[in-house]
């Protein structure tokens, strides 16, 4: 293993919402989003061509490129590259949930020179000579057999040549993100939605390959889609971009009664959860609006006492 030792702040911003996902935001709106992580501590920042066909990239590096670059943690994501679009006709990314004109289209390429071209271009919107970390997005979603085969060996290629800081992949399927462990050499995963407060099936065979591997990880969609965003969540709140099941629902009113006894937010606990686990090197929240930044900020620093988490433990929720 030529694993590459890895220092990532332990709260991070998620620049999707940066690139128009669920509603368009300004070039002011944007930079105001990421000036209220800025100021409130954040140094790690994550992003990926395909959030806004490139859009969270560019308006990322041109906010970066006003800070002293030894002072931030980014990283992107491969695998997809931005082409443009023979059918576009005025339209928006709106089936990809993004307010952004649909002129580009995502191409896959998990070849070595996909892969190369798809860094280099991150690397140009961004504005930044290098890259900390770059993860491989989605595999499963295009041929994770090729990914292991192809696209790992050339990330890992790149890292061996100083191209990148360090690789990793980013999914939100358990059984992807164990194979990619098992089978590459990766420094940081990121598991998105699979270890939360709400669930852990990433608890089963992905951390334990972490821990055998010595890889870090990174946790996002700590709040299972915005379901663990607020204090008293609603049965109209969205759960994995749809509605939320029986049996999801009650176990979410157990872990609320629990938050209320303690005295602890809801979110609070989402956030830091994940970082109870040695493998976890950080949490990554994103948001449309510079208020709640600063409070996921704040409830990432709350003190929440140990006997919280084992009355979560004994109850079988953690």
């Amino acid at each position: 293993m030529s694993q590459t030792e890895t220092t990532i702040p332990a709260l991070g911003y998620g620049a999707a919402n940066v690139g128009n996902l669920f509603r368009e935001l300004t070039d002011e709106e944007a930079w105001a989003v990421l000036d209220a992580a800025w100021d409130s501590g954040i140094r790690y920042f994550d992003t990926a061509p395909h959030y806004g066909l490139g859009l969270s990239e560019r308006r990322l590096g041109a906010f970066l490129q006003t800070k002293p670059r030894e002072e931030f943690f980014v990283s992107t994501k491969a695998g997809r590259l931005l082409r443009p679009n023979p059918d576009f006709a005025g339209g928006l990314d709106t089936d990809n949930d993004f307010f952004v004109a649909d002129d580009l289209r995502r191409e896959w390429d998990f070849s070595d020179a996909g892969i190369r071209s798809s860094i280099d271009e991150s690397r140009e919107r961004l504005g930044l000579d290098r890259i900390d970390l770059v993860y491989l997005h989605d595999p499963e979603r295009h041929d994770l057999d090729l990914a292991i085969a192809s696209a790992f060996p050339a990330l890992e290629r790149l890292r061996l040549d100083g191209a990148v800081g360090a690789i990793g992949v980013g999914s939100m399927v358990s059984d992807a993100l164990t194979r990619s462990v098992r089978e590459a050499d990766l420094d940081i995963i990121m598991i998105a939605g699979r270890y939360t407060l709400l669930e852990q099936p990433a608890a089963a065979e992905v951390l334990p390959a972490c821990r055998e591997t010595g890889t870090g990880v990174v946790a996002a969609s700590v709040f299972n889609s915005g379901l663990l965003a607020k204090a008293e969540p609603t049965r109209d709140s969205r759960y994995e971009y749809g509605g939320i099941p029986d049996h999801i629902w009650e176990r979410l009113q157990r872990i609320v009664t629990v938050c209320r006894a303690h005295d602890v937010p809801l979110p609070a606990a989402a956030i830091q959860f994940p970082l109870r686990d040695e493998s976890t090197r950080s949490v990554v929240v994103g948001s449309s609006r510079p208020a709640q930044v600063r409070e996921n900020a704040a409830l990432a620093a709350l003190d929440i006492v140990p006997e919280f988490w084992a009355e979560l433990t004994d109850e079988g929720l953690i």
